[in-house]
């Protein structure tokens, strides 16, 4: 088979995890028979230095033109003080939107071998830690029409509106309940219904969701208690969904209870089998161009790539048992080394994954 793949490095560290995932692909590629084509495309801070923007209309086309996207990461304090619209993240949000890729997959996984990197008492992570959070992409505060104007007393003031519609949560739910389905049966969905006008159309929809799968444990739960129950007892979860900001916040605060940031994927996806994969970990500028980065949360993204937009169960599953190969067998990157530990290089670690694939 032959996939095209739109491939946005990008900036800070972007480039150099980037390369050993494209690598990891054309292993995969070798061993399974599979032909990967790749057509790279810029977004973020370097889109802005090379266009003046930062989503070229260029970039656009190719994404809409491929199977799949692969994405380092973008931004950085180089492009800090552009005007809103001009700054690097932007080119995130565009891509969401012209893509129509609305939900967010963030697995929260703790590799065995990376258990005493959690932060939390041993006893609350015992046994692993596999949290699957489904956070909508295109629709609420960072979408919603925002401004500044003037008062009369009170100085300038600025604004952020939140809106959603019935569809937008029907979709979304939808994609948590299946993801229920295919896991533990256990959904939980977060919110601010108590605040918010927002959230209490949010658990409506999600209350009539409900009804369709009987076979789903399902709750509510107001986003504040969210947040501590992860750092409590983050076990009671299997697949949590919530709206794009709540979503933004708490997938961020799975990520560091399983141990380093650097290490979880993410996929966003629309109606088709096109997504957009991605690490969750931004661009790290002060560690760029060093070769030190931990590539891993890349690669692990293009195993979800090869699962969701490409159904090859198999490959993908290759991709996450040489991960956890090489994680068992003591290798680390600097990040998730202990003390006294020797890290590899960007570089060598992807080369561990491939001898492992290979």
């Amino acid at each position: 088979m032959k996939y095209n793949i739109a491939v946005i490095k990008g900036d800070g560290i972007g480039p150099e995890i980037v390369t050993e995932a494209v690598k990891v692909l054309d292993a995969i590629g070798e061993k399974y028979g599979h032909e990967f084509v790749y057509t790279e495309a810029l977004a973020g801070g370097c889109a802005i230095d090379a266009c003046g923007i930062p989503l070229p209309q260029e970039t656009i086309d190719i994404c809409k033109a491929s199977d799949s996207v692969l994405l380092g990461a973008v931004g950085g304090p180089k492009w800090d003080n552009q005007p809103g619209h001009l700054r690097a993240e932007k080119a995130i949000l565009g891509l969401r939107s012209e893509l129509g890729l609305f939900a967010n997959l963030r697995p929260a996984l703790m590799f065995d071998s990376l258990s005493d990197a959690c932060p939390l008492r041993p006893e609350l992570v015992e046994g692993g830690l596999d949290v699957l959070i489904v956070r909508e992409l295109t629709g609420g505060v960072y979408f919603g029409e925002r401004g500044r104007k003037q008062t009369e007393d009170m100085g300038e003031m600025a604004y952020d509106i939140m809106p959603y519609s019935e569809k937008e949560i029907e979709r979304i739910g939808r994609v948590a309940f299946d993801m229920a389905m295919k896991r533990n049966k256990k959904l939980t969905s977060v919110d601010k219904s108590n605040v918010l006008e927002t959230s209490r159309l949010w658990r409506s929809v999600m209350h009539k969701l409900k009804e369709e799968y009987p076979e789903v444990e399902y709750s509510d739960l107001f986003v504040d208690n969210a947040a501590m129950q992860l750092v409590i007892n983050p076990k009671q979860f299997d697949v949590i969904v919530t709206e794009n900001m709540f979503g933004d916040i708490l997938s961020d605060e799975a990520s560091m209870i399983t141990g380093s940031i650097g290490m979880l994927p993410s996929a966003s996806l629309g109606e088709g089998t096109r997504g957009l994969y991605e690490p969750i970990h931004g661009s790290a500028p002060d560690i760029a161009g060093k070769n030190i980065a931990n590539p891993l949360a890349t690669i692990l993204s293009l195993g979800m790539m090869l699962r969701y937009s490409f159904g090859l169960q198999e490959e993908a599953l290759a991709v996450e048992n040489a991960v956890k190969a090489v994680l068992d067998e003591g290798y680390r990157t600097a990040d998730i080394a202990k003390n006294g530990e020797k890290a590899l290089n960007t570089q060598e670690m992807g080369a561990k994954v491939i001898s492992k694939i290979k």
